[in-house]
């Protein structure tokens, strides 16, 4: 299937009015630190503060605001991984139509809960996308309700499109955007306005190596079904692409890249960190690529599209956790002590003469495996880095104890 004839940058144009107003014309302020860990001039689309999280409200405001007054009536329904379920319930609200959003069972809770305090019916089914799908298929039949696509949908593709030329009018000079991609709408639409005003800007897209639809997709020419694999980037975890999507990604986009799971966590909280930026997995998939391969933008100006924020509190303090401990400023120690009165005392002596915090202690006389008489302390200690554990290592072990480090 090719993409309608009325799909190009003036359909992306017209989309763009449309939707002015309705949607947020998000920052893309340039990043110092960034760019000097990459090599190039860095600058972060910041769709993650539209006011549902992600840049899925430019497809479906999009969408939403062609229907007529017996569509409307009827209302909506859409089938999401959450983002675009978020988006279509926040602007069906807006517009006085009723919704239903039908989400995975494993969506993230922010998710479901952002979309039933707009007012959506939420259903719970399946566990992947595809089973999502088909039961709000179901609901469409059963109700008469308007489906409203996350991607294969030429007024979505065209709304996702506005992102593009914002970039163009934002930032004068622009070599490379690097873009998300899970069903495709967003690169497709991205692609499309970029190439049509400057042809030589690069649109990179970047998939999260468990389910790398449109990737295998373009090297087989044809759209081709991935097995669901375990992503902490749930917003681009789609098994695959659209047909509109597809056709416009492979005569448009330049490249697409995979990432795995570890510098999908550790660019989410290098986004943390250093730009005080929230971001889920899918929109620190750009930032992950650019530190992580070898995409030929050294000294160019490259714009990564920060596309969604929408991430668990839980999710966010088991990557902060596991970041902290890859850095070496969380370590665990196991040490051997003999159970005797101020022997813990002595060992945690000498832990802060090393200027190491104990965040926690778990002492053990039953099930260790020490002999009798002598007990294990499990510490939980916050560092400065690597340097500091190795220290602090030295100065017990040269002290009598023996020391074990774990989970490192």
């Amino acid at each position: 299937m090719t993409p309608p004839a009325s799909l190009d940058v003036a359909t992306v144009e017209a989309a763009r009015e449309r939707v002015r107003g309705a949607i947020y014309e998000t920052p893309c302020p340039y990043s110092l630190t960034l760019s000097e860990l990459s090599g190039s001039t860095c600058y972060l689309k910041l769709e993650n503060l539209q006011m549902t999280g992600s840049f899925k409200e430019r497809g479906a405001a999009n969408l939403l605001l062609q229907l007529d007054d017996g569509e409307r009536r009827r209302g909506v329904v859409a089938a999401s991984a959450g983002n675009h379920g978020l988006a279509v319930a926040f602007h069906a609200a807006r517009l006085g139509m009723p919704a239903t959003i039908v989400m995975p069972t494993y969506a993230p809770i922010i998710k479901v809960t952002s979309a039933r305090r707009y007012g959506a019916e939420v259903i719970l089914h399946g566990t992947n996308y595809d089973e999502a799908y088909e039961r709000a298929r179901d609901v469409e039949r059963a109700s008469g309700a308007v489906f409203v696509h996350p991607f294969d949908d030429a007024r979505v593709v065209a709304g996702q499109g506005t992102l593009g030329l914002e970039l163009l009018d934002q930032l004068a000079e622009l070599d490379a955007v690097v873009v998300p991609v899970g069903g495709g709408g967003l690169i497709a639409g991205v692609a499309l306005a970029i190439k049509a005003r400057r042809p030589a800007v690069r649109v990179i897209g970047v998939e999260a190596e468990a389910m790398p639809a449109m990737q295998r997709s373009l090297q087989a020419r044809q759209r081709v079904r991935v097995p669901a694999g375990p992503t902490i980037a749930d917003g681009i975890a789609v098994r695959r692409v659209g047909e509109v999507t597809f056709d416009l990604a492979a005569r448009y986009a330049d490249e697409v890249v995979t990432v795995n799971e570890e510098e999908l966590a550790n660019a989410i909280l290098l986004l943390l960190e250093i730009e005080k930026t929230v971001v889920e997995g899918a929109g620190a998939a750009p930032l992950a690529a650019l530190l992580n391969r070898p995409l030929g933008l050294a000294g160019r100006h490259v714009a990564l599209v920060l596309s969604g924020g929408n991430i668990d509190v839980t999710m966010l303090s088991r990557i902060i956790a596991r970041g902290l401990v890859k850095d070496g400023r969380l370590a665990r120690l196991a040490v051997a002590l003999q159970d005797r009165p101020g022997a813990l005392a002595r060992l945690t002596a000498l832990i802060a003469e090393e200027g190491v915090n104990i965040l926690q202690i778990e002492h053990d006389r039953v099930f260790s495996r020490q002999a009798i008489g002598a007990s294990e302390v499990a510490l939980t200690l916050e560092t400065s880095g690597r340097k500091q554990i190795d220290d602090l290592k030295a100065r017990l072990e040269s002290a009598g104890y023996v020391v074990e480090e774990r989970g490192a």
